[in-house]
């Protein structure tokens, strides 16, 4: 589990994709989330990403952007494309994906 992203001011979007894992090709899908989360982190109004898998292969990644204008440029994006397809052929058995505006937020954290 990623730690929770760092607070960065609203309104900003988050993309909260929510899965369940086939169990083909575990290697090959840990390759490519790494390289998504590499690549993501490299376009223009991406804010942050934090995901969470457990052990019954539901996962939940919800990536953080500036503008809904952004989020289109990442689902466009062309090796992001690639990784979809092979989401759809194996990597996934079901899979839902939700825009959200974030509004407000609030942090808490215990000091030492």
């Amino acid at each position: 589990m990623n730690l929770p992203a760092p607070l960065y001011g609203t309104p900003y979007f988050a993309v909260v994709f929510t899965s369940l894992r086939t169990a083909d090709d575990p290697e090959g899908y840990a390759t490519m989330a790494a390289r998504m989360v590499e690549l993501a982190s490299q376009q223009p109004g991406f804010l942050g990403v934090e995901s969470a898998r457990g052990d019954e292969r539901l996962g939940i990644t919800v990536s953080y952007w500036q503008s809904l204008e952004a989020i289109k440029a990442w689902r466009d994006e062309a090796e992001h494309r690639l990784a979809q397809a092979g989401g759809r052929s194996k990597w996934y058995q079901q899979y839902r994906l939700r825009v959200c505006r974030v509004e407000r937020e609030t942090l808490f954290e215990r000091g030492p």
